[in-house]
């Protein structure tokens, strides 16, 4: 009698000190819900979740001008194929609504600016519409750091392969002054149409898609603007290594106008030559100091693609390699800017409407 009673006592006890046990568990548990809940900033705008200190990335849709209808399905579960690969990321051709082809551009998280840094320069680049400027349909951040932009896609391809294969199309000369034309007014539009000038950073062959009729479209404009510095200055170095960035830029690792016009000047030369931009490992095998040395030993016409001269008149040739020669010089203040640029590029232009309509006579 006397054992049961001490056992009844240990029950209740026992009993006792499980269920002050389990009050006081609830009782955490509900402060630091509580805790927890204040301590989260939530902006549906921004992208952004921040937990006591830490940021976490949610995921984010931004739709521009032409790519209004496009959802994150739509964008993700596309089928593509890889058609080029950078340090900081891949492109895709991909397949999007009733097998509509669109170019996804995607960044490697470690290339790129924080979201917050990332979104005001998307909103820039996604507001920028012009004829012969490659838009931004949509921008795409995921909850891992991925982030993705959409453009269209253009079947013909670059200019940097067209040459590459041989593709005579692009180096007679009516063809040769409408990619010319279209290019400048393109870096017109850049350079000159916003409170701050937008530099390219990037122009070469490669970043000029055209359309079916050749028209051209210039991509990568402002890339360098989404990289981290460490990214930005690698992609920078590629284009040097591949013949695009004046001589000044090698070693001040910078970008700038007249560093756009140098390219673009380089690229006047591969469409009147058909030839690479970088010849080989060293400076003086540049396009640009091949052709000078071609110039002052008077061997002009051999450096020209056999279909240039088949549409015009060597003069007009001359005077666009004389242009293409002066945006190409080593002295940043002496190349012209993108308003003279074009000023010369439609009075060549207007020459040779002028001679067509002589001819046709």
């Amino acid at each position: 009698m006397k054992h049961a009673h001490v056992l009844l006592i240990l029950v209740i006890l026992l009993t006792s000190f499980f269920f002050l046990a389990l009050i006081l568990c609830l009782s955490c548990c509900f402060c630091r819900r509580r805790g927890t809940e204040e301590d989260v900033h939530r902006d549906p705008e921004s992208g952004f979740e921040e937990r006591e200190g830490v940021v976490e990335v949610k995921e984010t849709l931004m739709n521009f001008k032409g790519g209004e209808d496009l959802g994150v399905i739509d964008i993700l579960d596309a089928p593509g194929e890889v058609i080029g690969k950078s340090k900081y990321g891949t492109l895709y051709m991909a397949l999007l609504r009733s097998d509509k082809p669109a170019l996804l551009r995607f960044f490697r998280p470690p290339c790129t600016l924080s979201l917050k840094e990332f979104v005001p320069i998307v909103e820039l680049l996604g507001s920028i519409r012009h004829p012969n400027l490659v838009p931004l349909f949509a921008f795409y951040a995921g909850p891992r750091g991925e982030k993705l932009l959409v453009h269209p896609f253009y079947r013909r391809g670059d200019l940097a392969h067209l040459i590459a294969d041989g593709n005579g199309e692009v180096h007679r000369w009516p063809t040769i002054c409408m990619i010319s034309m279209g290019i400048a007014r393109a870096l017109y539009h850049l350079h000159t149409d916003f409170e701050i000038p937008i530099v390219h950073g990037n122009l070469k062959a490669k970043n000029i898609l055209l359309d079916s009729h050749f028209q051209p479209h210039v991509s990568d404009f402002g890339l360098h603007l989404l990289l981290t510095p460490k990214a930005g200055q690698e992609m920078l170095e590629t284009a040097a290594a591949e013949g695009y960035k004046g001589p000044e830029l090698i070693k001040i690792k910078d970008i700038s106008e007249e560093g756009d016009i140098y390219s673009f000047g380089v690229i006047l030369l591969e469409l009147l030559t058909g030839k690479e931009p970088f010849l080989g490992i060293s400076s003086h095998l540049s396009l640009p100091n091949m052709v000078k040395s071609a110039i002052i030993e008077e061997r002009i016409t051999e450096l020209f693609h056999p279909m240039v001269l088949v549409d015009q008149k060597e003069g007009r040739v001359v005077e666009l390699l004389r242009l293409a020669m002066d945006c190409c010089s080593p002295f940043p203040p002496l190349r012209p800017n993108i308003k003279e640029v074009l000023a010369r590029l439609q009075e060549i232009g207007r020459a040779t409407t002028t001679t067509t309509t002589t001819k046709t006579q």
